[in-house]
């Protein structure tokens, strides 16, 4: 039963609906916008994985760069995508922070890429995530950094 939930909370999230309408627990919101999130890294469209984002929000990747809304995180991704980087995985750690407004989660991450050489390799590390709550309920990013 409870991979049915899961499930179904999945793909509500996938598909924009209310996720508080589910009910489920912030750490289960939190691992289903993270598959979605996954899903949309994996079909190699940065559109869709910048649709996960806020209009004000701040991405911090490795490179040092200050990342500003959409439409940065979107060209930031359309170079990882380039560079043929694909299979993206999250891996909830912890979860925290005001359930109503804001909830901030730590998570592993993985990914298939080339390393300097152009073999194949896989990447990986941390994760920070903070997340506002939409007016539906949906959790979207605010703010973003990984090593």
């Amino acid at each position: 039963m409870r991979s049915i939930c899961f499930g179904v909370l999945a793909l509500a999230v996938t598909l924009g609906l209310p996720v508080a309408a589910f009910a489920a627990s912030t750490d289960e919101q939190v691992v289903a916008a993270y598959a979605a999130w996954d899903q949309a890294f994996n079909t190699g469209d940065a559109s869709k994985v910048a649709a996960f984002y806020t209009d004000d929000a701040v991405f911090l990747p490795p490179t040092h760069d200050v990342v500003e809304g959409p439409a940065g995180v979107e060209k930031f991704f359309a170079g990882l995508f380039g560079n043929g980087v694909t299979g993206h995985k999250l891996e909830l750690i912890e979860v925290t922070g005001d359930d109503d407004e804001m909830v901030v989660a730590a998570a592993k991450w993985s990914a298939h890429g080339k390393d300097a050489s152009g073999a194949p390799a896989t990447f990986g590390g941390v994760a920070t995530h903070v997340f506002e709550r939409e007016s539906d309920g949906s959790l979207k990013l605010k703010l973003h950094t990984f090593n």
